[in-house]
């Protein structure tokens, strides 16, 4: 993964605990819409591995997206 990429998720992460849904989603979406196959494969691995980073919740069995 790029790490610009990978700069935009994380900061996705920390709007997203302050509740900052909105500014979340427009850093992350061109990223991910701009990501090759390859990237976005990375980008849900690295999705699925920090959930509780967006949502404080702990998903360990959850381990595909629906």
């Amino acid at each position: 993964m790029r790490p610009s990429t990978l700069r935009a998720l994380k900061r996705a992460a920390e709007l997203t605990r302050k509740n900052r849904f909105t500014e979340a989603v427009l850093i992350a979406e061109p990223v991910i819409l701009a990501a090759d196959i390859d990237e976005g494969d990375e980008i849900r691995r690295w999705l699925l591995d920090h959930v509780a980073g967006f949502t404080g919740e702990n998903r360990n069995d959850a381990k595909e997206l629906p």
